[in-house]
């Protein structure tokens, strides 16, 4: 992923750091159409209408996990090296996508509002309560802000086995995702359903993230539009995606494999809805709730 020096700089101050501290394909939901205006009103015009999961807690689906103590937030320039690289390049990467969904908003007769940014090690608070490195990144509602464990980057090249600077791309873009949902009143509409009809409630949240699957997918298109794509990275994008399937995580972390369990999308699913958003660079093909899926 090619970004020049002066964008780097740009963008850094977008982040900033705090060390250690089965779904039925075929069944529609009751009040799905309320999600989709909402989804139409934003990309086509019209008055606008959560919970944001995210890649949120695959990793305390595994054994293993880090147990560390909390600490304080430090500024992003006293990250020590080899993390100070990693923070510095989720900074260039929100920084695009904040490009992008600003100016989505603007044709929308929108303003966007970005989402902060804090990367952190071990654990860390928020908002939504505290957050462990079992919990991976995750997007918070209440605070309107992304988390992401730098950890949870390199359990992705190593533990699940999706390397590259994408694969840590695809990871923020979907998180953004959460933040355009939760922006849209998308993520209350789907609570809302969930509180009503208990029973769909995971499918519902399959279909949450599989939109922000196809939200990344959109940002990856705008990269590659702007050349800033170089050879490979789309694969590590899909990649990425595949690894964090929930029939993945459940095959790695026990063995067996039970679609009604997942929250998550298995990883044909969730390849399948980035790749709808890069092939098409449109929001309005990101319709999880009138597809099947």
């Amino acid at each position: 992923m090619a970004r020049t020096p002066p964008e780097f700089e740009r963008r850094r101050p977008s982040a900033r750091r705090r060390e250690c501290e089965g779904p039925n394909p075929h069944r529609r939901q009751e009040g799905i159409p309320v999600i989709l205006a909402i989804l139409a009103a934003v990309f086509f015009g019209g008055s606008l209408g959560g919970d944001g999961g995210g890649l949120d807690d695959i990793l305390g689906q595994l054994d293993g996990a880090r147990q560390q103590e909390p600490g304080q937030e430090v500024a992003l320039d006293e990250a020590p090296d080899p993390d100070a690289d990693l923070a510095a390049f989720a900074g260039v990467v929100l920084g695009s996508t904040e490009d992008l969904w600003a100016a989505i908003f603007a044709d929308a007769g929108r303003q966007y509002r970005p989402a902060p940014l804090v990367l952190f090690t071990g654990s860390t608070q928020s908002a939504c309560g505290g957050a462990t490195s079992r919990v991976g990144p995750h997007y918070c509602p209440l605070d309107q802000t992304i988390y992401v464990d730098l950890d949870f980057f390199r359990d992705l090249a190593t533990r699940f086995q999706a390397p590259g600077d994408f694969a840590q791309a695809y990871v923020l873009a979907h998180e953004v995702g959460h933040h355009i949902q939760n922006l849209l009143g998308i993520s209350d509409q789907v609570r809302t359903l969930q509180q009503s009809n208990p029973p769909e409630a995971n499918e519902l949240s399959v279909r949450l993230e599989l939109q922000a699957d196809c939200f990344a997918g959109i940002w990856a298109y705008s990269e590659f539009t702007q050349d800033f794509l170089e050879r490979g990275d789309l694969e590590e994008a899909i990649s990425a995606a595949a690894a964090v399937g929930d029939d993945r995580i459940q095959e790695m972390s026990t063995g067996m494999i039970n679609p009604e369990t997942w929250t998550h999308g298995s990883s044909e699913q969730r390849v399948d809805w980035f790749r709808a958003g890069f092939d098409s660079g449109d929001p309005n093909v990101c319709d999880t709730f009138g597809n099947d899926y």
